[in-house]
Protein backbone atom coordinates (compact mmCIF):
# COMPACT_ATOMS: atom_id res chain seq x y z
CA UNK A 1 0.00 0.00 0.00
CA UNK A 2 1.68 3.33 -1.05
CA UNK A 3 -1.21 5.97 0.40
CA UNK A 4 0.80 9.08 -0.83
CA UNK A 5 2.57 9.03 -4.37
CA UNK A 6 4.87 11.47 -5.47
CA UNK A 7 4.54 13.65 -8.81
CA UNK A 8 7.21 11.84 -10.57
CA UNK A 9 4.77 8.55 -9.57
CA UNK A 10 1.91 10.42 -11.52
CA UNK A 11 3.98 11.52 -14.50
CA UNK A 12 5.64 7.53 -14.85
CA UNK A 13 2.29 5.91 -14.62
CA UNK A 14 -0.55 5.71 -17.21
CA UNK A 15 -4.35 5.20 -17.15
CA UNK A 16 -4.46 6.54 -13.43
CA UNK A 17 -7.76 8.15 -12.80
CA UNK A 18 -6.94 11.57 -11.51
CA UNK A 19 -9.12 13.19 -8.50
CA UNK A 20 -9.86 16.74 -8.05
CA UNK A 21 -11.50 16.97 -4.79
CA UNK A 22 -11.67 21.03 -5.33
CA UNK A 23 -14.68 23.32 -5.74
CA UNK A 24 -15.89 23.07 -9.01
CA UNK A 25 -14.87 27.11 -9.67
CA UNK A 26 -11.85 26.40 -8.62
CA UNK A 27 -11.46 23.47 -10.80
CA UNK A 28 -12.33 25.47 -13.66
CA UNK A 29 -10.97 28.88 -13.25
CA UNK A 30 -7.93 28.63 -11.57
CA UNK A 31 -6.94 25.16 -13.67
CA UNK A 32 -5.97 21.51 -12.90
CA UNK A 33 -3.52 18.28 -13.57
CA UNK A 34 -4.54 17.18 -17.27
CA UNK A 35 -6.91 14.78 -17.26
CA UNK A 36 -8.19 15.52 -13.55
CA UNK A 37 -11.91 14.51 -13.14
CA UNK A 38 -13.93 17.09 -10.96
CA UNK A 39 -15.60 15.51 -7.83
CA UNK A 40 -15.81 18.16 -5.32
CA UNK A 41 -15.06 17.58 -1.34
CA UNK A 42 -18.72 18.33 -0.84
CA UNK A 43 -20.38 15.66 -3.06
CA UNK A 44 -18.85 12.67 -0.80
CA UNK A 45 -19.49 14.36 2.30
CA UNK A 46 -22.24 13.23 4.27
CA UNK A 47 -23.69 13.99 7.91
CA UNK A 48 -26.02 10.98 8.13
CA UNK A 49 -24.51 8.35 5.81
CA UNK A 50 -23.00 4.63 6.62
CA UNK A 51 -21.10 4.60 10.13
CA UNK A 52 -22.32 8.45 10.33
CA UNK A 53 -20.20 10.04 8.21
CA UNK A 54 -19.47 7.89 4.97
CA UNK A 55 -21.78 8.80 2.43
CA UNK A 56 -24.58 6.25 1.63
CA UNK A 57 -22.87 3.52 -0.79
CA UNK A 58 -25.56 3.26 -3.36
CA UNK A 59 -24.41 7.86 -3.50
CA UNK A 60 -21.28 6.61 -3.60
CA UNK A 61 -21.19 4.29 -6.58
CA UNK A 62 -23.51 6.80 -8.16
CA UNK A 63 -20.83 9.22 -8.01
CA UNK A 64 -17.65 7.48 -9.01
CA UNK A 65 -19.69 6.20 -11.89
CA UNK A 66 -20.50 9.64 -13.12
CA UNK A 67 -16.96 10.32 -13.15
CA UNK A 68 -15.99 7.59 -15.06
CA UNK A 69 -14.48 5.32 -12.23
CA UNK A 70 -14.40 1.79 -12.08
CA UNK A 71 -13.98 -0.41 -9.08
CA UNK A 72 -10.83 -1.72 -10.44
CA UNK A 73 -9.18 1.18 -11.41
CA UNK A 74 -6.68 2.80 -9.64
CA UNK A 75 -7.14 6.51 -8.37
CA UNK A 76 -4.61 9.59 -7.23
CA UNK A 77 -6.48 12.49 -5.37
CA UNK A 78 -5.71 15.86 -4.79
CA UNK A 79 -6.68 19.13 -3.42
CA UNK A 80 -4.84 22.61 -2.81
CA UNK A 81 -5.21 22.32 1.12
CA UNK A 82 -1.69 19.89 1.87
CA UNK A 83 -4.25 16.47 0.59
CA UNK A 84 -6.57 16.79 3.88
CA UNK A 85 -9.07 16.58 1.90
CA UNK A 86 -7.81 14.06 -1.15
CA UNK A 87 -6.64 11.98 2.00
CA UNK A 88 -10.82 12.13 2.91
CA UNK A 89 -11.60 10.18 -0.22
CA UNK A 90 -9.29 8.21 -0.47
CA UNK A 91 -10.11 6.90 2.93
CA UNK A 92 -13.80 7.16 1.74
CA UNK A 93 -13.29 4.99 -1.16
CA UNK A 94 -11.31 2.69 1.25
CA UNK A 95 -13.86 2.37 3.76
CA UNK A 96 -16.37 1.63 1.10
CA UNK A 97 -14.23 -1.24 -0.36
CA UNK A 98 -12.03 -0.15 -2.86
CA UNK A 99 -8.55 -1.88 -3.29
CA UNK A 100 -6.05 -0.15 -1.10
CA UNK A 101 -3.22 -0.78 -3.19
CA UNK A 102 -4.91 1.09 -5.64
CA UNK A 103 -6.04 4.51 -4.47
CA UNK A 104 -3.41 7.36 -3.36
CA UNK A 105 -3.35 10.71 -2.15
CA UNK A 106 -1.00 13.38 -3.98
CA UNK A 107 1.86 14.09 -1.98
CA UNK A 108 1.95 17.56 -2.35
CA UNK A 109 -1.39 19.24 -3.33
CA UNK A 110 -2.51 21.91 -6.28
CA UNK A 111 0.17 24.52 -5.32
CA UNK A 112 3.06 22.00 -5.38
CA UNK A 113 2.41 20.55 -8.71
CA UNK A 114 1.83 23.66 -9.76
CA UNK A 115 5.30 24.62 -9.27
CA UNK A 116 6.89 22.71 -12.35
CA UNK A 117 4.00 20.56 -13.80
CA UNK A 118 1.69 21.27 -16.23
CA UNK A 119 -1.77 22.36 -15.79
CA UNK A 120 -5.11 22.79 -18.18
CA UNK A 121 -8.69 24.52 -17.76
CA UNK A 122 -9.46 22.64 -20.68
CA UNK A 123 -12.61 20.13 -20.20
CA UNK A 124 -10.38 17.71 -22.89
CA UNK A 125 -6.42 18.53 -22.96
CA UNK A 126 -6.29 19.36 -26.69
CA UNK A 127 -2.42 19.57 -26.01
CA UNK A 128 -2.35 15.23 -26.93
CA UNK A 129 -3.51 14.80 -30.22
CA UNK A 130 -6.54 12.34 -30.32
CA UNK A 131 -4.19 9.36 -31.16
CA UNK A 132 -2.41 9.55 -28.14
CA UNK A 133 -5.47 10.51 -25.54
CA UNK A 134 -6.10 8.18 -23.07
CA UNK A 135 -9.23 8.05 -20.79
CA UNK A 136 -7.54 9.60 -18.10
CA UNK A 137 -7.04 12.67 -20.59
CA UNK A 138 -10.80 13.33 -20.90
CA UNK A 139 -12.22 14.61 -18.13
CA UNK A 140 -15.72 14.67 -19.09
CA UNK A 141 -15.77 10.82 -19.12
CA UNK A 142 -18.32 8.24 -20.50
CA UNK A 143 -19.87 6.99 -17.15
CA UNK A 144 -18.77 3.80 -15.79
CA UNK A 145 -20.72 1.06 -13.74
CA UNK A 146 -19.05 1.72 -10.04
CA UNK A 147 -19.72 -1.26 -7.94
CA UNK A 148 -18.24 -1.00 -4.23
CA UNK A 149 -17.21 -4.26 -1.91
CA UNK A 150 -19.30 -4.54 1.31
CA UNK A 151 -17.58 -7.08 2.44
CA UNK A 152 -13.99 -5.43 2.61
CA UNK A 153 -12.25 -4.93 5.54
CA UNK A 154 -12.04 -1.92 7.11
CA UNK A 155 -10.10 -0.41 9.98
CA UNK A 156 -13.62 1.41 11.20
CA UNK A 157 -14.21 1.14 15.10
CA UNK A 158 -17.85 2.20 16.76
CA UNK A 159 -18.33 4.35 19.86
CA UNK A 160 -18.93 0.85 22.01
CA UNK A 161 -15.48 -0.05 20.62
CA UNK A 162 -13.60 2.70 21.87
CA UNK A 163 -15.46 3.07 24.91
CA UNK A 164 -14.29 -0.28 25.89
CA UNK A 165 -11.17 0.24 24.94
CA UNK A 166 -10.73 3.20 27.22
CA UNK A 167 -8.85 0.97 30.16
CA UNK A 168 -6.59 -0.07 27.84
CA UNK A 169 -5.54 3.24 26.87
CA UNK A 170 -5.47 4.02 30.48
CA UNK A 171 -2.86 1.25 30.64
CA UNK A 172 -0.97 2.26 28.25
CA UNK A 173 -1.91 -0.48 25.20
CA UNK A 174 -3.93 1.52 23.18
CA UNK A 175 -2.62 5.06 22.04
CA UNK A 176 -6.01 7.32 21.40
CA UNK A 177 -4.74 9.93 19.09
CA UNK A 178 -6.40 13.51 18.39
CA UNK A 179 -5.32 14.73 15.50
CA UNK A 180 -7.37 18.26 16.21
CA UNK A 181 -5.25 21.76 16.80
CA UNK A 182 -4.15 22.29 20.42
CA UNK A 183 -7.11 24.70 21.60
CA UNK A 184 -9.23 22.52 20.27
CA UNK A 185 -7.47 19.63 22.44
CA UNK A 186 -7.50 21.65 25.27
CA UNK A 187 -11.07 22.37 25.38
CA UNK A 188 -12.26 19.06 25.21
CA UNK A 189 -11.07 15.22 24.25
CA UNK A 190 -11.48 11.77 24.70
CA UNK A 191 -9.67 10.31 28.25
CA UNK A 192 -6.32 9.55 28.03
CA UNK A 193 -5.74 10.75 24.65
CA UNK A 194 -2.77 12.29 23.12
CA UNK A 195 -2.29 15.21 20.57
CA UNK A 196 -0.84 15.39 17.21
CA UNK A 197 -2.34 17.85 15.10
CA UNK A 198 -2.47 16.63 11.45
CA UNK A 199 -0.51 19.58 10.00
CA UNK A 200 2.50 18.30 11.70
CA UNK A 201 2.94 15.43 9.83
CA UNK A 202 3.21 18.11 6.90
CA UNK A 203 6.01 19.93 5.31
CA UNK A 204 5.53 23.88 5.30
CA UNK A 205 7.90 24.01 1.88
CA UNK A 206 6.53 20.79 0.11
CA UNK A 207 3.08 20.74 1.14
CA UNK A 208 3.59 17.08 1.21
CA UNK A 209 4.38 14.43 3.96
CA UNK A 210 7.57 15.10 6.18
CA UNK A 211 10.82 13.35 5.84
CA UNK A 212 10.00 9.22 7.09
CA UNK A 213 12.73 10.01 9.97
CA UNK A 214 11.09 13.56 11.30
CA UNK A 215 7.32 11.44 11.14
CA UNK A 216 8.64 8.48 12.99
CA UNK A 217 10.49 10.75 15.96
CA UNK A 218 7.36 12.85 15.91
CA UNK A 219 4.96 10.26 16.73
CA UNK A 220 7.06 8.23 18.20
CA UNK A 221 7.60 11.04 20.89
CA UNK A 222 3.76 11.08 21.59
CA UNK A 223 3.54 7.77 22.01
CA UNK A 224 2.44 6.35 18.41
CA UNK A 225 4.81 3.42 17.84
CA UNK A 226 4.68 0.35 15.36
CA UNK A 227 3.30 -2.60 16.68
CA UNK A 228 1.10 -0.73 19.36
CA UNK A 229 -2.61 -0.61 18.40
CA UNK A 230 -3.61 3.31 17.68
CA UNK A 231 -6.69 4.68 17.24
CA UNK A 232 -7.45 7.75 15.46
CA UNK A 233 -10.25 10.49 15.50
CA UNK A 234 -11.16 14.64 15.34
CA UNK A 235 -14.01 15.99 14.60
CA UNK A 236 -15.61 14.64 11.72
CA UNK A 237 -13.41 12.09 10.78
CA UNK A 238 -11.74 14.71 7.75
CA UNK A 239 -8.65 15.32 9.58
CA UNK A 240 -8.29 11.88 10.94
CA UNK A 241 -7.82 10.70 7.47
CA UNK A 242 -4.66 12.48 6.56
CA UNK A 243 -3.30 10.90 9.66
CA UNK A 244 -4.42 7.48 9.28
CA UNK A 245 -2.50 7.24 5.62
CA UNK A 246 0.32 8.88 7.18
CA UNK A 247 0.12 6.08 9.66
CA UNK A 248 -0.43 3.68 6.77
CA UNK A 249 2.39 5.39 4.67
CA UNK A 250 4.89 4.86 7.47
CA UNK A 251 4.21 1.25 7.86
CA UNK A 252 1.96 0.95 10.81
CA UNK A 253 -0.55 -1.91 10.71
CA UNK A 254 -2.86 -1.60 13.83
CA UNK A 255 -4.58 1.71 13.46
CA UNK A 256 -8.59 2.01 14.13
CA UNK A 257 -10.39 4.85 12.82
CA UNK A 258 -13.06 6.35 14.60
CA UNK A 259 -15.51 7.74 12.06
CA UNK A 260 -18.19 9.26 14.58
CA UNK A 261 -15.01 11.30 16.26
CA UNK A 262 -15.62 13.64 18.92
CA UNK A 263 -19.45 14.75 17.30
CA UNK A 264 -21.07 11.43 17.85
CA UNK A 265 -18.91 10.83 21.37
CA UNK A 266 -20.30 14.06 22.99
CA UNK A 267 -23.45 13.13 21.31
CA UNK A 268 -23.77 9.58 22.93
CA UNK A 269 -22.70 11.01 26.60
CA UNK A 270 -18.88 9.80 26.34
CA UNK A 271 -16.67 11.01 28.74
CA UNK A 272 -14.44 14.43 27.87
CA UNK A 273 -11.64 15.84 29.76
CA UNK A 274 -10.87 19.21 29.15
CA UNK A 275 -7.28 20.88 30.20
Amino acid sequence: MDPFVPASWLEQHDGVRVVDVRDRWEYDSIGHLPGAVNVPFESFRSDEGEAGKLPPRGEWEDLLSAAGIDADDEIVAYDDTQGVFAARFAVTALLLGHDPAKVHVLDGDFSSWQREGETTTDAIDERRSSANRTQSDDVDPKPAHYVSDPDAETPLVDFETVNELLPAVEAGDVTLVDTREDWEFEEGHLPGAVQVDWRELVDEESRGLKPEAELRALLEARGIVPGKRAVLYCNTARRVSHTYLALRELGYEDVGLYEGSLTEWEDRGGEIVSE
